[in-house]
């Protein structure tokens, strides 16, 4: 029995809808064949990849390259290791300052958004935070990009993309020799950045970099083992490290997606064609919101995000007519985070530009609509 969908009938039924949801997010055409494929018969091994087991060559060898293509895009050397985990970047707001803030130690965090928040409340349970740069005051609608770093912290850490306010590092902070370490899961592999720059990177993969399941971390092997504290083996880095993300068994599926979705990166172009594509939709958003009457976006505009675009309408009482029209137009994950509220549009790389032409004609005609009847 055939096991594989049509995938005729899965891309007919994909290219009907627009899938504007911040994660679990929207994936190329190409990586959801390729999955579907691998779900009947992975490498021809004639069995699934749901299935393979994790320590056969078959998998080992998908991890491998799934890590190496992660280094190859972001251009670093073998100082950097490439980890798959579990446990999403919220377990990474815990296992950061457990491998690297002491008990009587300092780290340097800065409060943009509610995963800002998040992060330094689990940092303090390890050691001492110091938040020096806060947004909170206007409901976190803009960066703070000019704050002091103080002496002897450990690391500075920031979060590059705000998903829930919509708000965006452009310019990531210098931080001398304090090593920088970043939650990059809105934004990671969408534009080119010196990478080299960070200490410490993280993502949770579901929404540039793959499907839900699996956790990307991004270390500089120098900056661990500085720290006396006794650490569990599966919490550890160096552990993972020296079993080659290997030291449980792996998210087979996840990784697998994401090895895919590098892959589909690095065809298209590499950070640079996604970058391209990047500007192109955002600038596209933005400029319906910034002349059509009724929507207003969110964040302050040097510092508006290119992935996560957050609005509101004129009409508290239009929102649900709004939503309720574009779910008619096949356009879904439009409504705002639960506890913000408002609407919200994400980019990610596999949005196609075509799907952000059709969701500003749908704002435009609803603009046109309620200007009319009032």
């Amino acid at each position: 029995m055939n096991r594989l969908l049509n995938n005729n009938k899965l891309k007919e039924f994909y290219m009907q809808m627009y899938n504007f949801n911040s994660g679990p997010s929207i994936l190329p055409e190409y990586v959801l064949r390729k999955a579907a494929e691998a779900i009947t018969d992975f490498k021809k091994t004639g069995l699934s990849i749901l299935e393979i087991g994790h320590r056969t060559t078959a998998f080992i060898d998908t991890l491998q390259e799934a890590r190496q293509l992660a280094k190859e895009l972001m251009q670093l050397g073998p100082d950097y290791e490439v980890l798959y985990l579990q446990g999403g970047a919220t377990t990474q707001f815990m296992q950061v300052p457990m491998n690297l803030l002491g008990a009587s130690d300092t780290a340097a965090y800065c409060d943009n958004g509610i995963w800002g928040t998040k992060a330094i409340k689990e940092a303090e349970i390890w050691g001492n935070v110091n938040v020096v740069s806060s947004t909170k005051d206007k409901n976190y609608s803009y960066i703070e990009k000019v704050f002091a770093i103080p002496d002897a912290v450990n690391y500075l850490h920031i979060t590059t993309n705000n998903t829930v306010e919509g708000t965006q590092w452009h310019t990531i902070p210098g931080t001398g020799q304090t090593p920088l370490v970043a939650d990059m899961s809105s934004d990671i592999f969408s534009r080119p950045l010196d990478f080299s720059r960070f200490s410490l990177m993280y993502a949770g993969a579901q929404k540039n970099a793959g499907a839900a399941g699996t956790t990307l971390v991004i270390v500089n092997k120098n900056i661990l083992g500085r720290i006396n504290r006794n650490i569990p083996p599966i919490m550890d880095y160096r552990k993972h490290i020296e079993a080659d993300s290997l030291l449980n068994t792996a998210p087979v599926f996840a990784v697998y997606v994401s090895y895919l979705t590098l892959k589909w990166i690095k065809e298209e172009g590499g950070l640079e064609e996604m970058w391209k594509r990047t500007k192109q939709r955002a600038e596209l958003m933005y400029a319906a919101l910034d002349s059509l009457d009724i929507f207003t976006p969110i964040a302050a505009k040097e510092d508006r995000s290119l992935m996560n675009v957050t609005f509101t309408i004129e009409n508290k009482n239009w929102e649900d007519e709004f939503l309720e029209l574009c779910k008619e137009h096949g356009m879904i994950g439009v409504k705002g985070y639960r506890t913000v509220g408002g609407l919200r549009v994400s980019l990610y790389n596999a949005m196609p530009v075509s799907s952000v032409v059709k969701f500003t004609e749908l704002m435009s005609m609803f603009n046109d609509r309620k200007k009319k009847a009032n």
